[in-house]
Order: structure tokens, then C-alpha cells, then sequence
């Protein structure tokens, strides 16, 4: 931990708006002054941006006006300026095709807004799974002082006397139902059991697991990740951010201190201890991408190969994120991490202090949900990072969530052409399917879907579920939700739609699947497979124009992140020209 903090008082970026006598600077300061600000608050003082993905259309995020609120409170308790904006909230509950396609429009729109906008550091109000991650990249982008409060996890749902997993239980259920094992009238009835407070899902779901990568990084005070949305502990977690922000300000201490490559692999890491979901690869890539640090698919193996699931929570486990914060939430884990020489204990927070002071001292209070180094859910929680003639650039697998015995499997593959494809064929009786196939989706990555929807965990179909099978291999160039399970194979690189060896799977071609040996394999010669892709011709649909066109045109794979190739590194919080 190398900072030196930056001499204060000093002129900030906000002064070029609100300070002098100029006509400009009184055009600015006069006209914010009809809100009904005094005059002395434009001396000179932070001006923090409070960027807010509230939303009406984002039920996670439903509650962050309260907590803006509260974050104002702390702002002006150190002295400091609030501004409320609201920016582009990618709500995953209602997008589509998918939030996915629009991560990058919403960091390009927020980026733009942290720049053009008299602000002098920023709090990163987020909840729901994309609007985490298109935050800090904006903010990385900027490297304007900034600091992350999420809105925290839902209340456990109960449905009949059992644990009910946001996510989770929806796929469960679902097959279930798919299974003759539960009405449709039950599933109806468990539906209003999934979400019955204010937050994100409940179980280390996307949202979850990218409010512990921000903590994990040092984004977001210690302690942020898991307090429920209702417990009174998230607003004062708020109105103490709000406070820190104003002198992280004075100090000039940004986003590019702290998002160091040793940050990362702590992230990464502690991905595997939680059990996290599989978007965290593609969102820390983009993020280390934005703040210019070389990170790459050979990080995630190589940090989280070793690594332990020791947060016994869905999918992964039994609890949801309520007894993770009662047990003492992330901070333990990090703790856990230290202990065993897994974590870079100098890294820097948005505190000021490293990271493991901010978590050495900590307590476990419940050690069946954060479990002891040994005896963990599995050994290697780690993302598994596969490749071979099927995936020359990577895919990954959760196996946490994985069944054991499909970790080395061959199988015959039965193809969907896309999602389309998939939902034509896989209740038809007469599929030529059983437990022992791979299935196999194409068109569904980056530019396929477009946008690399969640539908890497196919549903089975029913006449195997009814056999009591509930998990086969899959492969797809997708992703999956946080909250799902499986062997799911995801984010083949390169995808079907550019190309890649994943479209020109056949019906009936053998594949290879070693998660130990890191290994998967189309059981082709390599003069058939370059016979088979110079014959290759597109069929995901091109847009004629609009964002889909750009987005289309210009989102690198997923392998790097799946960020638009333009928006990649820090470009700076400069002040532009006078607007008159």
C-alpha cells in the first residue's frame, strides 16, 4: 500500500464551473442556485455526484432513493456538496434481449456524464447485477474519486417451511414442474414467496457476488457487501460512505490507487470462496480493462484454482445472504483468505487503510454458513477455465455448482442452432436426447444474441427430468445467471457468431469434457474442423442501425471482457470547453 494523500485545500475540477466572477461561472453557480442554495456552499468545497440507478423498471434498485438520501446526510456532515444524478439503470429483471447488451451503454453514458458534469467525486449507488459493474468502469474510465454503496440482498423467501432462493428456486421449480413433481398452481404459489422485501437476490446470485468483487477490490467500505436492503445497517453503511467520499476527495484518492492487479486477484479469489457467479469473470475483465490493468482468463484459473468454496450459500450450498451477514458476511471470508496466504493483505481500500486491517480483527459467528479453511464445500471454488479445439480463447465453469460426476464426461452432442432452436425442439418427445448427451446452444455470445443473454443453463428436457435426472453437461458461447446450477459450460471463446469452432457442432459429434485437466474437445480431426469453418456462413440476424448496430459492430468476446473496443482504458475526468 503505496498512497500518499494530496496537500488540501486545492483548487478543484468543480471550481471551473462554480468559482470566479466570469459570466460562465455565474451562468452555472446562478443557475443551481434555484434550488435554493446558499452562496458559501460554492467556496470551493467537494462537489460529490450521488449517481443513482434508482428505477421504477429496476425493482432491486427500488429503495436507492432512500438511501441517497442518507448518503447526502453524510456528505454534508463532512463538508462536502451532494448532487443527486440519475443515470442509466440496466435493470436484469426487465431488458431485453438482455441487460448484458446494455453494461456498455450504460459505463459509456455514465462515463460521459461523471466528465461533462461539475462534480469532484462520485458515489456509486448500485444494486442490480449490471448496474454494479457499468458504474465502476465508468468511474474507472474517469478516474474521478469514487466509492460504491450497494442497496444490499432481499429478505430469505420461505416457501411451505423451505429456504426459497431468489433465482435459484425459479429453476428448480421450474423443472420441477417440467418433472410432474410440483402443480402449476404450487408454482404460482411459491412466486409470491421469491421476493418479498426491497433488494437484490438473495442468494450469491450476480448482484451479490458483484457487491463482494467491489468490496473484494477495495471499492466499497468494509462490511458493504451483505447487509440486507431493510436492516437499518445499510443506511448508516450509506451516510458513513457518504462522509468517506468527502475525504477521499481531499486526499485524491481514485479508483486507479485502488483497482491495482493485486485488487483483482484478491477479487478473483474471493470469487471462489463465495461460490460466485460465473459473470464475475466477464465483469472484472472489463472492469481491469477500463482502469488499464492486464487481466486475463490464465488469472482466473491460476488465482482461483486453489481456492476453497467456504460460504455455504445458494446455489453452491444450503443459506442465503441473510445468515451470510448475520455469520458476519464478507469480511470473514476475507479474514479466512489472509490466514491462509490468499490474499495481498497491503491492498488499498476506499478507507485509506489496507484490507486486512480493515478485516483481521473480524468474528465468525456462524461457521456452518462461512465455513473453516479445509472443510469447504469443495476444494477448487475457483472459476475453471477450459480450452481445447472447441474453445481455442477459453469458457469457464462454476464448479461449485457443477455435479462431480459430469466433471469428466464424453458425450454425444445434440445442437441447438439458437435460443429459438433450443425452445422449438426440447420438450418434443422425439429429440434424440438422454442424460449421457451434451447439449450444445449456439449464437447466444456477445454479438450473437445480441448481447450474451442468460440461457446458458438450458432447461433438460422433460422425458429425461422425469427419469430424475437433474443435471446433464452443457455448452454454450452464454451466460448464466448467478443464481443457477449445473455443469454448465459458458462464454466459449470465440462464439458461434464469430465464427468460432462452436458453430459448426454437429448432431452426433463426440465431445470431451476434463474440468480437471482444464480440457474440452470436439472429437474431430483438425483437417475436418477447418473444412467445416471455411464452409461456415452466418445466420444470427445483422442490425441495419441504432445501438444494437454499434454494439454489434464493435463488443470485443468474452474472453476480454465483452466490452465495446472503444471504450477500453481511462480516458480522464478533464474539464471541457465553456458551454457559452
Amino acid at each position: 500500500m503505496t498512497f500518499t494523500p494530496a496537500k488540501w485545500p486545492r483548487k478543484l475540477r468543480s471550481q471551473e464551473w462554480y468559482g470566479g466572477t466570469s459570466r460562465d461561472t455565474i451562468y452555472h453557480r446562478g443557475w443551481l442556485k434555484n434550488q435554493g442554495y446558499p452562496n458559501d456552499l460554492f467556496d470551493g468545497r467537494p462537489v460529490i455526484g450521488i449517481l443513482n440507478t434508482w428505477s421504477d423498471l429496476t425493482p432491486c434498485n427500488g429503495h436507492l432513493r432512500e438511501l441517497a438520501e442518507k448518503v447526502k446526510a453524510g456528505i454534508w456532515e463532512a463538508g462536502g456538496f451532494p448532487v443527486e444524478v440519475p443515470v442509466f439503470s440496466a435493470s436484469e429483471n426487465t431488458f431485453r434481449p438482455t441487460a448484458m447488451m446494455y453494461r456498455n451503454l450504460a459505463a459509456l453514458s455514465i462515463e460521459e456524464q461523471m466528465r461533462a458534469q461539475p462534480i469532484d467525486g462520485a458515489v456509486l449507488l448500485v444494486g442490480c447485477d449490471k448496474t454494479t459493474p457499468s458504474l465502476i468502469m465508468a468511474a474507472a474510465s474517469t478516474d474521478i474519486p469514487s466509492i460504491v454503496v450497494t442497496g444490499g440482498p432481499m429478505l430469505n423467501g420461505y416457501f411451505r417451511g423451505e429456504r426459497v432462493g431468489s433465482g435459484t428456486h425459479l429453476w428448480k421449480f421450474s423443472e420441477a414442474v417440467k418433472a410432474g413433481e410440483m402443480t402449476q398452481d404450487e408454482f404460482l404459489e411459491a412466486e409470491q414467496s421469491m421476493s418479498r422485501s426491497s433488494g437484490t437476490c438473495n442468494t450469491m446470485g450476480t448482484a451479490s457476488t458483484m457487491a463482494s468483487m467491489a468490496e473484494a477490490l477495495g471499492m466499497a467500505l468494509s462490511g458493504n457487501a451483505a447487509i440486507p436492503a431493510v436492516d437499518s445497517r445499510r443506511r448508516v453503511m450509506a451516510q458513513l460512505s457518504g462522509r468517506r467520499i468527502v475525504q477521499m476527495v481531499k486526499d485524491d484518492l481514485k479508483p486507479s490507487d485502488i483497482m491495482t492487479k493485486e485488487a483483482f486477484e484478491n477479487a478473483i479469489r474471493t470469487n471462489g470462496a463465495i461460490g460466485g457467479s460465473t459473470n464475475a469473470v466477464i465483469h472484472l475483465l472489463a472492469m481491469a480493462g477500463r482502469v488499464g490493468v492486464d487481466l486475463t482468463l490464465d488469472d482466473w484459473d491460476r488465482c482461483g484454482r486453489d481456492v476453497e468454496t467456504i460460504v455455504n450459500l445458494m446455489p453452491s450450498g444450503d443459506y442465503l445472504m441473510e445468515e451470510f451477514f448475520y455469520a458476519g458476511g464478507l469480511p470473514v471470508v476475507l479474514k479466512r483468505l489472509g490466514e491462509a496466504g490468499k490474499l495481498h493483505k497491503d491492498a488499498l481500500t476506499v478507507s485509506g487503510s489496507s484490507i486486512w486491517d480493515e478485516v483481521k480483527d473480524v468474528l465468525n459467528h456462524n461457521e456452518d454458513v462461512i465455513r473453516p479453511i479445509g472443510q469447504g464445500l469443495t476444494p477448487q471454488g475457483g472459476i475453471a477455465v477450459l480450452r481445447g479445439n472447441l474453445a481455442p480463447k477459453g469458457a469457464v465453469l462454476k464448479p461449485s455448482a457443477a455435479s462431480k460426476h459430469l466433471l469428466k464426461h464424453r458425450g454425444r452432442a445434440v445442437v441447438f442452432e439458437d435460443i429459438d432452436d433450443y425452445k422449438a425442439k426440447i420438450e418434443d418427445e422425439a429429440l434424440d436426447i438422454d442424460e449421457t448427451c451434451i447439449m450444445v446452444l449456439k449464437n447466444c455470445g456477445p454479438k450473437g444474441y445480441p448481447g450474451m443473454a442468460e440461457v446458458g443453463n438450458m432447461g433438460l428436457p422433460p422425458k429425461v427430468l422425469k427419469k430424475g435426472i437433474t443435471d446433464m453437461i452443457r455448452i454454450s458461447d452464454a451466460r448464466m445467471s448467478g443464481t443457477a446450477y449445473g455443469t454448465v459450460i459458458l462464454h466459449t471463446s470465440p462464439e458461434a457468431a464469430a465464427g468460432g469452432p462452436l458453430a459448426v457442432v454437429q448432431n452426433g459429434d463426440m465431445i470431451d469434457v476434463d474440468v480437471e485437466a482444464r480440457r474440452l474437445h470436439l472429437d474431430i480431426s483438425d483437417a475436418e474442423l477447418e473444412a467445416r469453418l471455411a464452409k461456415w456462413v452466418p445466420t444470427h440476424p445483422a442490425p441495419d442501425g441504432g445501438y444494437e448496430w454499434l454494439h454489434q459492430a464493435h463488443v470485443e468476446g468474452a474472453d476480454t471482457g465483452a466490452d465495446l473496443d472503444f471504450l477500453k482504458g481511462c480516458r480522464g475526468a478533464a474539464v471541457g470547453k465553456d458551454s457559452h
